[in-house]
């Protein structure tokens, strides 16, 4: 899946990995994809509650090699 920007948020805990998402999707234009990698597990929750907030689309969640990935499309 092709994406316009890229946020490593390995090592970070909530709320920082969302609060980081949250700067990196504002720089992006309506339909643009942010790809985030995390390894908090708490993340999984943290952004599909982020996106049902802020009305940006999670094209997906997946867990690869130990560390979670996240494709969010900016509404």
């Amino acid at each position: 899946m092709s994406f316009d920007a890229e946020l490593d948020a390995k090592g970070l805990n909530c709320p920082l990995p969302i609060l980081r998402a949250k700067k990196a999707i504002s720089a992006l234009n309506a339909g643009q994809v942010l790809k985030i990698v995390a390894t908090d597990p708490g993340s999984v929750k943290d952004f599909e509650a982020f996106c049902n907030q802020t009305g940006n689309e999670l094209m997906s969640s997946a867990e690869v090699a130990g560390a979670f990935e996240f494709m969010i499309k900016k509404s």
